[in-house]
């Protein structure tokens, strides 16, 4: 069918733009082979992903670590920039982030192609969804400003272990022979979630990430993403019922705006809000009926 090739190229356009920022962020290829954390002056940027200061090949800053630092030293200071950078990427972007433009996002769909029975969502996953905003609170706000420690860049996130704690441990000697409970169990948390990624889509997104726990707060006034076109939906539900995240409806906090919507809805009212992007799934009732 000529709208099933559509949704395929759609499909590869967005895997392409994942491993492209994936590629932009950690684009210090050289810091992989020394071993190091890379330490130049456009490592104050963040970028809009989850991706960890500390990977050898980061050229960049995580929007989720700065935040963290910044609640770390706000008894002395507080940091304008990286509140802004979270509400202009917000703004923008929203969770189109999470679909787009985060690596760790990729990774985990990668993971659940590995052929595997699959468990599917349910109440069970609507109710774990907001358990990501827990996270936000404690990990993310809290023990940072009590306790003064990136909480969540310590304890819990697995982008960071993968990306920053392995590579340097595996190229450095001298960390070797430091590692202790605490890498443990961060590679423990790692392996876990990237095992709960083969067989539950997107796990990490959909119940633990704090980073899409703030994007998800602008889903009502994010410029880009889908939208339904209301004059052509006719309320069947396909979308929120195909969707393989907690949706309850196309655009809502849960949705990261991956466009998998657009192939199944039989009216082709569904498309990205982008004005470039809107005619391409402009087909119509009748040439969906004739395909």
């Amino acid at each position: 069918m000529k709208l099933v090739g559509k949704v395929k190229i759609r499909e590869h356009k967005r895997r392409l733009i994942q491993v492209i920022c994936g590629l932009l962020y950690n684009c210090n290829f050289i810091g992989f082979a020394k071993g190091n954390i890379f330490q130049g002056k456009v490592k104050g940027v963040c970028v809009p992903g989850l991706n960890c200061y500390s990977c050898p090949g980061a050229a960049f800053a995580c929007p989720l670590g700065s935040l963290q630092s910044a609640l770390v030293s706000a008894k002395y200071r507080f940091n304008y920039y990286i509140v802004g950078i979270l509400l202009l990427f917000g703004v923008i972007f929203g969770r189109v982030v999470c679909g787009f433009l985060c690596p760790f996002g990729f990774i985990q769909e990668l993971l659940y192609k590995i052929p595997t029975k699959k468990v599917k969502k349910g109440t069970w996953s609507q109710v774990l969804s907001y358990f990501k905003y827990i996270i936000l609170i404690i990990f993310v706000i809290v023990i940072p400003l009590v306790m003064a420690v990136p909480g969540f860049c310590k304890y819990i996130c697995p982008a960071g272990t993968l990306e920053g704690g392995i590579f340097l441990v595996a190229l450095n000697e001298q960390l070797r022979s430091l590692i202790g409970t605490l890498f443990s169990w961060k590679v423990g948390v790692m392996l876990a979630i990237m095992l709960s990624a083969v067989f539950v889509f997107r796990s990490f997104c959909r119940f633990l990430c704090p980073l899409g726990a703030i994007y998800s707060l602008f889903h009502k006034v994010s410029i880009c993403g889908v939208e339904v076109n209301e004059n052509k939906c006719i309320g069947c539900n396909i979308c929120v019922r195909e969707c393989k995240l907690d949706v309850a409806e196309v655009g809502d906090r849960e949705c990261v705006h991956c466009g998998d919507c657009i192939g199944h809805c039989p009216t082709c009212a569904i498309s990205y809000k982008n004005p470039a992007d809107r005619g391409r799934n402009d087909y119509g009732k009748e040439e969906f009926k004739k395909n």
